[in-house]
């Protein structure tokens, strides 16, 4: 009888303890499901992790050491890459100037790309509540490719930039997918703004830009080879010159947008009751459209559109980890930086010295994963 006694004298002078109590007494099963539940996914977080840190480890390590170039040992290729940085990308022999001027500009714009396109899909699913969206719902990728094959096919040039292709074919990217959004947000907010709205309206300017894209197409016969190029994805034009400027933007708004992890898991419970929680939820989704389409402009600028890596990874997360964009979210980061660049070494080795579009390589490892998800875990997806 001592032990019952303590415990009640325990629980009352320890209100939380009581509440726990409370709860238990009440409802024992379903409160040690949702625990053992938030254990399991809090575990499977952590493999997901470090499963991904420790791949996209590896495919740096073997984008580095591997190329048209030729195959140099890992550990000479750390040795050189360390001595290149260290001599500041001067005076370099054969081995060091081949990983310092292509491998390692490749593999950082590979991370940048790989972990932004995988946010802004995880965004977009949320924001629209549909796990089949992915970063080019909002007609980015048609205007950034309209905007590109244009400037390829017509020779424009651009102020303070000229025809440089480094820069113009990206600047034209941004400008044309920040262009295109600006007109579906314009059509769904006039519709109505819901899911859905967002949705077709995309898909109508999508359609829209895609046959003027089709036209330039049909006028660049002569640069043909590089607007096809651009369309289908590829790595091959990075240089020190852009990686940065993709790595580090790409990253950073990924990186930024997790801030919003506990608003999105509020967003997910439905408007209304987001609503009666406090949450401006217009200006929520409106805020988060526009994060998430400049994100997806950058990484579509420099290296083309590359499709299917914000379709799978945020869908997979959700399947292994449940609606709790404070999981998702890094996790979406870590294995979309990973399946870049395995991607992007792939695409570069597989056909040697012929290099392949990096979107049809991420296509092929992604369907067959994705479809193998539904058929074994389609049921059990909660989203």
């Amino acid at each position: 009888m001592e032990q019952p006694q303590e415990q009640q004298h325990r629980e009352r002078h320890h209100p939380v303890q009581a509440v726990v109590g409370l709860i238990r007494k009440n409802r024992p099963e379903e409160l040690d499901g949702e625990v053992s539940e938030l254990i399991v996914k809090k575990r499977r977080f952590r493999l997901i992790v470090v499963f991904g840190v420790v791949m996209s480890i590896v495919a740096f390590l073997i984008s580095i050491s591997i190329s048209a170039g030729g195959i140099v040992p890992v550990t000479d290729a750390i040795g050189a890459m360390i001595s290149a940085i260290g001599k500041g990308g001067e005076n370099l022999n054969t081995v060091e100037l081949y990983i310092y001027q292509s491998r390692l500009p490749r593999a950082i714009a590979a991370i940048g790309v790989g972990a932004g396109l995988a946010i802004a899909g995880c965004m977009y699913q949320a924001i629209i509540r549909n796990p089949l969206v992915d970063p080019y719902i909002t007609g980015v990728s048609s205007g950034a490719g309209c905007f590109a094959v244009a400037v390829v096919a017509l020779g424009v040039s651009i102020p303070f930039i000229g025809s440089n292709t480094l820069y113009i074919i990206p600047v034209a990217a941004i400008v044309g997918g920040l262009i295109a959004f600006a007109i579906t947000m314009g059509v769904a907010e006039g519709s109505g703004g819901s899911a859905s709205n967002y949705i077709l309206a995309g898909v109508i300017v999508g359609f829209a830009l895609s046959s003027v894209q089709t036209v330039f197409l049909s006028m660049a016969k002569d640069n043909l080879s590089n607007a096809m190029w651009w369309l289908y994805g590829s790595f091959a034009n990075i240089t020190w010159e852009n990686a940065w400027i993709v790595m580090i933007p790409a990253l950073g708004i990924s990186l930024l947008a997790m801030i919003w992890a506990r608003e999105f898991n509020l967003f997910m419970m439905g408007e209304e009751q987001a609503k009666q929680l406090g949450m401006n939820v217009k200006r929520f989704k409106r805020t988060m459209m526009v994060i998430a389409s400049v994100l997806t402009a950058i990484c579509v600028a420099f290296c083309g559109i590359i499709g299917f890596v914000g379709l799978i990874i945020p869908h997979a997360c959700r399947m292994a980890l449940g609606t709790d964009h404070r999981l998702i979210m890094p996790a979406s980061i870590v294995l979309g930086a990973c399946l870049m660049m395995f991607s992007d070494l792939i695409a570069r080795t597989v056909l040697s010295p012929l290099e392949l579009p990096v979107g049809a390589i991420t296509a092929m490892i992604g369907t067959p994963i994705f479809a193998y998800m539904l058929v074994k875990r389609g049921r059990e997806y909660d989203a």
